[in-house]
This record gives structure tokens, sequence and C-alpha cells, in this order.
């Protein structure tokens, strides 16, 4: 895969608590320098994101409901509208992990798709934190995102017990459709872990180490 190809696959993150404003800079001038597809940050760093980012093509990503993803769908609509507002081009959200184990799928649907209609067609991924999931509950989550109208499906925050593997991955990409996008994210650090995450079927990476995959990546 080129350098460019890679680049064009990744949204270059921070979601620190601690990250100042002087960092959230630093990441969109790499962005803009890498020609990365996105920049993924917390919602309160969007209209700043807009601004540095201005002028480029790269895309402005916001988490909605993280890391936890317990909070009720009206907070997570609510956040999704100004995150929208301030200039995000796609949301990734945190299923309610809770409902899911619990069996309350009809409001896990639900809440994905109050999401979406928050979002005004922007590009929605749901984060259905792979590591807390047995197979079925994996399989589940994925079929309610389609059914939520979810455009990616995600694997993790990677603020919890576990990141992307490419067996969380292959399975995935068996529950959704072909065209259906798929974001490994957390844990992906070298440029060996995110051709593995490719090949298993991810078309999308979420990742703090952008720079340090593509520099592996050759020509």
């Amino acid at each position: 895969m080129k350098k460019e190809q890679l680049a064009a696959m990744i949204d270059h993150t921070l979601l620190r608590p601690d990250a100042v404003e002087g960092d959230i800079k630093k990441l969109c001038l790499e962005a803009k320098e890498h020609h990365f597809w996105s920049v993924c940050v917390n919602s309160t760093w969007v209209a700043a994101v807009k601004q540095f980012l201005a002028g480029s093509a790269v895309k402005v990503c916001s988490v909605v409901g993280f890391p936890l993803g317990a909070m009720s769908t009206e907070a997570k609509q609510a956040e999704t509208r100004l995150a929208v507002r301030d200039g995000a081009d796609e949301i990734d959200m945190v299923i309610n992990v809770g409902f899911l184990k619990s069996g309350k799928f009809e409001a896990v649907q639900k809440d994905i798709a109050a999401v979406k209609s928050a979002g005004d067609g922007h590009v929605l991924k749901v984060i259905i934190e792979t590591c807390l999931l047995d197979e079925d509950e994996k399989q589940r989550a994925c079929q309610l995102a389609v059914a939520g109208g979810a455009d990616y499906v995600k694997t993790s925050t990677g603020f919890s017990s576990g990141g992307a593997t490419e067996s969380d991955v292959a399975l995935m990409r068996k529950h959704i459709p072909p065209a259906m996008g798929l974001k490994a994210s957390g844990g992906v650090r070298t440029y060996e872990d995110a051709v593995k995450m490719i090949n298993a079927g991810a078309t999308r990476i979420g990742t703090s180490n952008g720079i340090a995959i593509i520099k592996d990546c050759g020509e």
C-alpha cells in the first residue's frame, strides 16, 4: 500500500482529557502535512479544529458519548448537534454497552438512529467496544448499527480494557454489508498493525500514531 493511500485511511486522533489547545493545533498541522483523512477529537475542540484545518481537505471528526456511551440518548443527540454546528463532518458515537448486554436491543438501535438523525446526514461511526462483548454481542451490535442507519462500525474507544484485534475486525466485517465502513481503533500503533487491520476488513484506522505508521510504509 502506498503512503498516500494509507494516510487517506487514517483518523489522526487525540482524545486525552489533558490535551491542551497547543496539542490540538499540532495535531491539525500534522494532519494537513501528511494528508490524513480526518482529525478526531473530543467535541469541545471541534470549533478550534475547524479553524486550524481551514483551507485543507482534512475532515473534522468528533466523538460523542465518549468514552462510556452510558448517557441518555438525548444527551448524545445534543452533543451531536453541537458538534455539527461547530463544524464536525463525522461523528463517532459509543453505543450503550450496558443496554446491549442487558438484551435491550431496541433501545440500542433507537439510540443509534437518534444520533444519526441528529447528525443531519453526516457520517456516523458506531463504537461497539469489542473488548466488553462476547462473540454474539459483537454480531448483534453490528446488526443494530446497520439497522440504526450507521455508516461505519468501529471497534473500540481505546479507553477500555482492550483495543482492535484482527479477529474482531474480521468478525465485524462478516456481519455488515460489504459497502459499509469499518474503523479499527485502539492499539493500532505500527504499520504492521494497520496492514493487519486492513487485510481483516477495516476501511479506516483510528490512531494517535499515524505519522509513525505512514513513515514505516515506505513509498
